[in-house]
């Protein structure tokens, strides 16, 4: 048994216990969801669903900035990073004071549009913004510097925290639930910057990059900026806008929909994780890169096909075991969603890949899906259904360009897997 063990030890990478730590990220989230959808029922549940929704949107936002201080630690010396990782978080805290102001600001109109209950549960988030963006950036200087047992804590605090907080607020609180949410969900940001990444910040420091190398950072942020846009396009306008066009009770049976459909987009997150400062070590050291990309097409691919073939097996049982009776209307479409979920994070997979060679024009098709999704679903949808089949359209669309622009890009030379 001891040899086992130090056999498994010795076996056991950083990377495996990245894998691990977001295997438990991703089920507590998903427990998160479950639990709320069962206890508050779908009314109440659609405006939770806003909530997480807000959150989904923060968290891409915020990955522009975790993103270019991954790649940057990367490719910087440690002196010269150490300026570029300061200098981030002075521009990561006034982007989040920003964002955060404009939410409280607006609260009485956000809850206006998205018909919410009360709308001191934009306040609360709001408030709780910078501190997600200061995170972020720690995040990612754990990231680009392969600290990921690390990365794997901050994102366990995070939602541990979140859980259990929210769960404890549920039980002993009598007030609105939606402001509940709001308030674990504030209590989880402080708990993410657990461990914090202090040796990096240098207050004192002034900018030390060169012409070129801040022409280097400009120009990945906007581009960076611009495809987690479309994340948060192709990813949250659907729950956005049918919270908005269709009743509380049809919105909340629609956030379980995507809930349950979205496994496979979440499962695909802790692989993005590691292909970004992979594929930019690799390049830096003239390797090929195009083999770690196949294997990661191929893992996303089998974990995507068999989900989607769950679904259309078992969606009764799925709908039933997960969200309860209440919920079992949505059964037809879930096999549908699913696939098109599926179809997008093998899509994204693609994106991320040229992002980080710095090849854009995947970015600008990814861009234009997103807004052709847009555009379809404020034109159609007269039913949930109609809503899951223009997505559906969309999406093998998106999969169809960039397998395009790759093979495109690879034509000379022999593709296997």
């Amino acid at each position: 048994m001891i040899a086992i063990t130090k056999k498994i030890k010795s076996n056991l990478t950083t990377a495996h216990i990245f894998m691990l730590s977001g295997i438990v990220v991703n089920g507590g989230n998903y427990v998160y969801n479950l639990l709320l959808g069962r206890f508050l029922g779908p009314e109440k549940f659609a405006d939770a669903a806003v909530l997480v929704t807000f959150l989904l949107v923060l968290s891409f936002v915020a990955m522009t900035f975790q993103l270019v201080t991954a790649k940057f630690s990367v490719v910087f010396e440690a002196s010269i990073f150490k300026a570029f990782a300061t200098n981030m978080y002075k521009k990561s805290i006034i982007t989040g004071i920003i964002l955060g102001i404009l939410i409280v600001l607006f609260a009485s109109e956000l809850q206006t549009f998205f018909k919410t209950s009360t709308s001191s549960m934009f306040v609360a988030f709001g408030v709780g913004i910078p501190l997600y963006f200061i995170m972020s950036i720690n995040r990612g200087i754990f990231q680009g510097k392969q600290q990921l047992v690390s990365l794997s804590v901050t994102y366990q605090a995070e939602m541990v925290s979140r859980l259990l907080i929210t769960l404890a607020l549920l039980y002993f609180l009598k007030i609105e639930s939606s402001l509940i949410i709001s308030l674990g969900i504030l209590a989880s940001f402080l708990c993410g910057l657990i461990p914090f990444d202090l040796k990096n910040i240098s207050w004192k420091s002034v900018n030390v990059l060169s012409k070129t190398q801040r022409t280097l950072v400009r120009n990945f942020f906007i581009i960076t900026a611009f495809y987690e846009l479309t994340q948060i396009i192709i990813n949250n306008s659907d729950i956005l806008l049918v919270k908005h066009y269709f009743e509380s009770y049809d919105a909340g049976l629609y956030a379980s929909l995507a809930l349950i459909g979205r496994v496979v987009y979440f499962v695909a997150w802790m692989f993005v994780m590691l292909l970004l400062p992979t594929v930019v070590k690799l390049q830096k050291e003239g390797k090929d890169t195009v083999p770690i990309l196949l294997k990661y097409v191929g893992y996303i691919g089998g974990i995507a096909a068999t989900i989607i073939i769950s679904c259309v097996l078992f969606p009764t049982q799925i709908v039933y075991i997960l969200f309860g009776e209440s919920y079992l209307e949505i059964t037809p479409l879930l096999w549908k969603y699913a696939l098109a979920t599926g179809i997008f994070a093998i899509s994204n997979i693609f994106a991320y890949y040229y992002l980080s060679l710095d090849k854009y024009i995947p970015v600008v098709l990814s861009g234009s899906c997103g807004m052709l999704q847009v555009v379809l679903v404020v034109f159609f949808h007269e039913s949930l259904a109609q809503v899951v089949h223009v997505q559906i359209i969309a999406m093998v669309l998106l999969l169809l360009v960039q397998l395009t622009f790759f093979f495109f890009e690879n034509k000379n030379r022999s593709l296997r897997f």
